[in-house]
């Protein structure tokens, strides 16, 4: 009776314990929205499952199977707290192989960390004790046959959790690229078991795949309106172009003061010398940066797990450096960062760059650095100098870096107070913007004290959010309004400036669109025939061009509507609306996101020249490949 006891006890222990600690993080950490007490009661259970399996599966190797067991199942659950903490997203295994971006991310990740993380780990000691107790006394042995009762328990449950999750949403599994929703209703350990099917899946889409995959992408793209707007075909043909990617800056800043002091002054004024874009949003999963720039380069979407630039870097692409290549122009990346920080030295060469300036190619010392490396007026200055020295035309793409989390910088470089809100990391955020702002500022004079200016389209625009959701309420004290779910995706919005040389007619765009569109729309002002019939944007400036834009998550907007964790908005007073109105949106969505996966994942741009109407027209750029 007394060892039926002591089993008893640890079972409890194990159950209890980690279904507290699992619960506490999904309901309070995690911010998943919850509609109804069917939700709730479903985010609840669906931790039980995995516990009671990782149980089972202890069993089987004694005491300390069980002990192992539970420390892994914390460090998962503590892992996705941290990295859920700054990005409001979690882990997934094309994440986990992103090993080397390890080295730079040091620094932010200590910054995550709170004291109140030993909490975590508490339960953790004391079931160490509890088995070391037990084992001592010898009084425990676990049999196959009871391992095997919680492994039936676990499936039960799971069933169970699962008949009511499809319930709440059909299809949960296969029409879902939200991460959220998956983990509102299957719970985190049950979500990295399917990430991993699914990863197992991908894995094998590409050997798999053949080329009669690629011919319903290419009569979807066909079908679309891809019009441009002829008044700007070729108005900068044969001039350079300058692209700026502006780590982490969000439209929110834009000619908006903090305590009276203009967050932004120069692009304030910047705005009114270029063609500026107010309802353009950005599109990046969880490759951030380097997710803008496959938009960019390729007019695909970037995948719904991991960076594309590691996963499918070395697919076959037909990016933008490739065909601009083509067309004779010299095409570099300027980034005062490691060469291999998200693959990049792998997927440059494969996107048609003929060079890339890392921090190998600046002057990088402890004065002219600090957090990610060197500092914005820096990085311009030097990569100036880069731009007077390449052969042109050129195109080049510029990223910076001081505008990043956890946004530090030294007294000297602060042109404005920080914020008085709770979240210090939106304080910050305001002076490290300002400092970028005045970067730009210096590099704008510097392109014109060297006569680049009058010769160069510049394209400058945000990659990502700076401000991730976990700051909301600081974010509404500052914006005097509550940032629910609609709110939140507005602030997906990034600035998107146009400056075109001699162009003066400048105006401000609101349709919504997005960084997908960027790649036709600097061909078109270049007078250049898009060469790959597999791209997903549509010229910026065109007047015939939709108003819709998707995110990563299949969250979307139109003139009308925005469409967010299951829910519908009306645009323009930001109620919930009836869900027939983000109908034909949904459905959009959902398959240009499928479209773009498909192309990646099977690597079907391979298949271009296979297309039986397509082969009478192969581009020179797509017949070399």
């Amino acid at each position: 009776m007394k060892k039926i006891f002591n089993k008893l006890a640890i079972i409890i222990l194990y159950i209890g314990l980690m279904w507290t600690k699992t619960n506490y993080v999904q309901n309070k950490v995690f911010h998943l929205d919850l509609e109804n007490k069917t939700q709730s009661f479903i985010l609840d259970l669906n931790p039980l499952s995995s516990i009671l399996l990782m149980l089972g599966i202890g069993m089987l190797f004694k005491n300390w199977g069980i002990f192992i067991s539970y420390f892994l199942s914390t460090f998962v659950l503590f892992a996705n707290v941290l990295y859920y903490r700054e990005l409001n997203d979690f882990i997934t295994i094309p994440v986990l192989m992103q090993t080397s971006n390890a080295g730079d991310l040091k620094g932010s990740i200590a910054s995550i960390f709170e004291w109140s993380d030993i909490f975590y780990w508490i339960d953790v000691i004391a079931m160490f004790i509890v088995i070391m107790w037990f084992k001592r006394k010898k009084e425990i042995v676990w049999k196959s046959q009871q391992a095997s009762v919680f492994v039936y328990a676990a499936i039960f449950v799971f069933l169970l959790n699962m008949g009511l999750a499809e319930k709440e949403r059909p299809d949960l599994l296969s029409r879902t690229f939200d991460r959220q929703i998956l983990v509102k209703n299957i719970g985190i350990y049950n979500f990295h078991i399917y990430d991993a099917v699914v990863q197992s899946k991908t894995s094998a889409q590409r050997a798999m795949a053949d080329s009669s995959e690629i011919t319903p992408v290419y009569n979807y793209i066909k079908s679309k309106n891809k019009d441009v707007n002829e008044n700007f075909t070729s108005i900068a043909e044969g001039k350079n172009v300058i692209v700026v990617s502006m780590e982490s800056l969000q439209s929110f800043v834009i000619d908006r003061d903090l305590n009276g002091q203009a967050i932004t002054p120069f692009l304030n004024k910047f705005k009114k010398e270029s063609i500026y874009l107010d309802n353009f949003y950005h599109q990046v999963g969880q490759g951030r940066t380097s997710d803008s720039e496959f938009l960019l380069e390729n007019s695909l979407y970037p995948l719904d797990r991991g960076a594309v630039f590691f996963t499918h870097g070395q697919n076959t692409y037909y990016a933008l450096p490739k065909v601009l290549k083509e067309k004779g122009y010299f095409t570099s990346v300027q980034h005062a960062n490691d060469s291999s920080f998200w693959n990049r030295d792998v997927v440059y060469p494969n996107f048609g760059y003929d060079k890339f300036y890392d921090k190998d190619s600046y002057d990088i010392n402890k004065e002219n650095s600090i957090g990610w490396g060197l500092k914005d007026k820096e990085f311009f200055s030097q990569s100036v100098e880069h731009m007077t020295k390449m052969p042109q035309p050129f195109y080049t793409k510029l990223i910076t870096l001081t505008n990043h989390y956890p946004f530090v910088l030294e007294d000297k470089d602060k042109y404005i107070d920080a914020g008085n809100f709770p979240s210090q990391t939106l304080n910050r955020y305001f002076q490290t913007v300002r400092y970028m702002d005045e970067a730009f500022k210096e590099f704008i004079q510097e392109l014109k004290n060297t006569g680049l200016y009058d010769d160069s389209i510049i394209i400058a625009y945000g990659d990502h959010f700076g401000i991730s959701e976990n700051h909301n309420r600081s974010m509404g004290m500052y914006l005097g309004k509550e940032i629910n779910d609609f709110e939140s995706f507005q602030l997906q919005r990034t600035p998107m400036f146009i400056h075109i040389p001699g162009y003066n007619d400048n105006k401000v765009v609101s349709k919504v669109s997005g960084q997908i569109d960027i790649r036709p729309t600097i061909l078109n002002l270049l007078g250049i025939k898009e060469p790959n019939p597999i791209t997903f944007g549509q010229d910026l400036l065109s007047e015939e061009r939709p108003s819709f834009v998707v995110e990563r998550d299949g969250s979307f907007s139109t003139s009308d509507v925005v469409y967010k964790k299951g829910v519908c908005y009306d645009k323009y007073t930001g109620d919930k609306t009836s869900e027939n109105a983000c109908k034909a949106g949904i459905e959009k969505a959902k398959l240009e996101l499928t479209f773009s996966n498909q192309v990646i994942y099977g690597d079907l741009l391979r298949f271009l020249t296979d297309i039986p109407e397509y082969k009478s027209g192969v581009p020179d750029v797509i017949k070399k490949n």
